[in-house]
């Protein structure tokens, strides 16, 4: 026998003895996904987050060959969701799409949650972000960020603003900038943003803090006032609204909306959903969609978006802190 049929027949043996586990591994990744992928939000249809899922998951079942699924679980602000997908296989089939605050503020806010973000998911990756823009009622003798601060300096306690939800990011955002800034505006909470919004058209509430969407229409009737974006840079549609950065640093808030998975998936299976969901988010239609919405395409890699996760709830839990703010009882 020569020597290359001597090494090929022991590489064989030695394979044979192994259980074939080496080549299995490509053969498993190439197969992936072997059932429909489901992708469960914390949230009702219709909210921002669900129409992202909607709008990628067409694509996305065409480039993996599987269907996708959108599984909406609402309750106790996404923890019924993210305890749900905690608790599934970790095969790559059931992937948590979450919010900022489900993903890194619900672990600073809510104490004895039933899993630990750290320990029982793995980062999939970032899919979108949207910052939220600064209203004020028009009856806020303000036009910008610095007007705003400087009249709530001269009537501490007496100008309030609502949010969606106590612990929320636009509460957060509110509290940020009261800690930014020194000003002393009021928290008042929420079911939802709707209710608030319309109270701050009636003016009932003078500020808010909320996503380009819901408050669009009303800016461009004159209704509502946009003081400021609390993105890094002034939004494409809005363009004459100055970025929260470009008055203090410090006053990003961006709400954005990520995936991640059981601990213990399989590389492999990370890998493929990263590959195809990033694919997708570069469609051009897509990208229009969901522009045009006020929402900001955002793929990354699963070690990016960790860091990114990490970074982001230790923002949070100190704003959390410094406002002495605790879940309703």
């Amino acid at each position: 026998m020569s020597d290359f049929k001597s090494r090929r027949f022991l590489l064989s043996s030695l394979m044979v003895a192994m259980g074939l586990t080496w080549p299995l591994v490509p053969a498993w990744a190439q197969s992936f996904p072997t059932k429909p992928i489901r992708i469960v939000i914390g949230f009702p249809p219709g909210g921002g987050i669900d129409i992202v899922a909607r709008t990628i998951a067409p694509k996305l079942s065409e480039a993996l060959g599987q269907p996708v699924i959108i599984d909406n679980k609402p309750g106790v602000a996404g923890v019924l969701g993210t305890n749900l997908v905690a608790k599934a296989p970790a095969d790559g089939h059931t992937i948590f799409f979450g919010t900022t605050g489900n993903i890194s503020i619900n672990p600073a806010f809510m104490p004895n949650l039933p899993y630990n973000m750290d320990k029982d998911f793995t980062p999939l990756m970032l899919v979108a972000s949207l910052p939220f823009l600064v209203y004020a009622h028009p009856s806020v003798p303000a036009k910008n960020l610095s007007e705003l601060v400087a009249y709530a300096k001269a009537n501490p306690g007496k100008v309030n603003f609502y949010s969606s939800g106590n612990g929320g990011l636009p509460h957060l955002t509110g509290e940020l900038l009261n800690n930014v800034t020194g000003i002393q505006t009021v928290h008042i909470a929420y079911k939802g943003s709707a209710p608030g919004m319309n109270d701050l058209i009636g003016g009932q509430v003078q500020l808010g803090y909320d996503t380009v969407a819901i408050g669009l229409q009303h800016i461009k009737t004159g209704r509502l006032r946009a003081l400021a974006t609390t993105g890094p840079k002034r939004l494409a549609i809005l363009p004459d609204v100055p970025s929260t950065s470009e008055f203090a640093a410090g006053l990003e808030a961006v709400n954005w909306y990520g995936m991640v998975v059981p601990a213990g998936t399989p590389r492999e299976a990370i890998q493929r959903l990263n590959r195809e969901i990033t694919k997708v988010l570069e469609l051009p239609d897509i990208k229009e969609k969901l522009v045009s919405q006020g929402i900001d395409p955002a793929a990354n890699s699963p070690e990016e978006f960790g860091e990114f996760m990490k970074s982001e709830a230790a923002k949070w839990a100190r704003v959390i802190r410094a406002a002495n703010i605790k879940p309703d009882s």
